[in-house]
């Protein structure tokens, strides 16, 4: 596929509107999450953008610096709720962003890293005392965004060798290991709703396939070591789990394969999922991050049939306009552009071209939508700074040099 140099153009226009934060969130829509030390929202997240767009020439280091100051700001996060998208974690992604490839912010970084090492290791001890206790976890306990597998995704990219990174990895492997359980209940069956509160609307719980809160972030990130190391001892049975339960789910439809985000108790003990369930093709819940993460599968157990679905599933999901238009929103978590990247990594991972021949006509989509829009949104997660990176991906065709996407277990 060749570079789109319109996809370009419009990230550098909405790079442009960002330059400044101080007058980034004057557009915003009211009731935002413009926190510094979120990369959900905040001063971190949209440091993203500058930092990828430096690093390729489009961009300064100075807008960079602006950006991470912005962030850092105020004092340093470790508290009980600090994530990969909330606090000390968050910034070390950053800051490890723009330090790819250099001597930058080292002293920060080291900081932050030994800050987020500490939140990890606490998050662990948590994890492996609720696993001896035998109680269900909750979902911020392993997820991608509160949980471990987004810490994991730090330190794999970080520093892949350190102990923290086998002791994350280890625990994840042991998060998929059963335990007794009535109805066949795969071990990371969580007892709240999807919201992560109690319910009487979901009595029993609920089992998560979603990426961004869901057991889909651990078969990425497990994947993704079984594909470039380091993978701990195993890792390759933890995926097979994984694969093993949603493959029992995985429905199909005349438009092809798919999988429900979630599924509750009663479903599970009558197998049967109702088919106005199916997600909208989003990278929270959809066929962008289960694709994605069946396909990183398929290709780390060598299983060429799984890739394969995992593929066809995302190409027919391209070629459906009533699936399409299920997202009207633009950003990376809920919209068109996380769908745009989770395809263009599809795509460039593919074993056929029908995928990239799909990526121009929904580039073209995310435009026409970010244009015909007056409020605009700032931040990363579901704003226009993740569709200015994913159009950016469009716009140059060549994988991410900050490697951002890993947020989103992506890549």
């Amino acid at each position: 596929m060749k570079p789109i140099p319109q996809a370009l153009a419009l990230a550098d226009t909405l790079a442009a509107e960002l330059s400044d934060p101080r007058t980034a969130w004057d557009a915003a829509p009211p009731g935002g999450r413009s926190w510094p030390q979120s990369l959900a929202g905040g001063a971190a997240g949209i440091a993203l953008l500058h930092i990828e767009r430096a690093h390729c020439g489009r961009g300064d280091w100075d807008t960079v610096h602006t950006w991470l100051a912005s962030a850092t700001a105020s004092d340093l996060t470790t508290a009980a709720n600090a994530s990969l998208y909330m606090g000390a974690p968050a910034l070390a992604f950053a800051m490890n962003a723009a330090a790819h490839g250099s001597s930058r912010y080292q002293r920060a970084l080291k900081k932050l890293d030994d800050a987020t090492i500490t939140v990890t290791r606490r998050r662990l001890a948590h994890a492996h005392a609720r696993i001896e206790s035998g109680q269900a976890p909750a979902m911020k306990e392993f997820d991608v965004i509160r949980g471990l597998a987004g810490l994991g995704a730090y330190h794999l990219t970080r520093h892949p060798d350190h102990p923290i990174t086998a002791d994350v990895l280890a625990y994840l492997v042991r998060l998929t290991e059963p335990r007794p359980q009535e109805h066949g209940l795969p071990a990371w069956w969580t007892g709240v709703a999807p919201d992560g509160d109690a319910s009487p609307d979901y009595p029993g719980g609920h089992g998560n396939f979603g990426m961004a809160h869901g057991i889909g972030s651990v078969l990425a990130l497990l994947s993704l070591t079984l594909l470039d190391g380091p993978a701990v001892a195993g890792t390759r049975e933890a995926v097979e789990r994984i694969c093993a339960w949603m493959d029992r789910w995985l429905q199909h439809d005349t438009t092809g394969p798919w999988w429900p985000g979630f599924i509750t108790l009663d479903q599970a003990r009558r197998h049967q999922v109702d088919p106005a369930l199916r997600p909208r093709p989003s990278w929270c819940y959809g066929i962008a991050g289960t694709a994605r993460a069946q396909q990183l599968a398929g290709m780390a157990l060598g299983d060429r049939a799984r890739q394969q679905t995992a593929e066809h599933a995302m190409l027919t999901t391209l070629q459906d306009p009533a699936q399409l238009n299920m997202l009207p929103e633009t950003g990376l978590c809920h919209g068109t552009a996380g769908l745009l990247q989770a395809a263009w990594r599809m795509a460039t991972d593919g074993t056929t071209s029908a995928l990239t021949a799909e990526l121009p006509r929904l580039t073209g989509r995310l435009t026409r939508q970010i244009t015909h829009r007056t409020q605009r949104d700032p931040e990363l997660l579901d704003g226009i700074a993740g569709s200015a990176l994913a159009l950016h991906t469009l716009g140059t065709n060549t994988p991410p040099e900050s490697g951002w996407d890993t947020f989103l277990l992506l890549a």
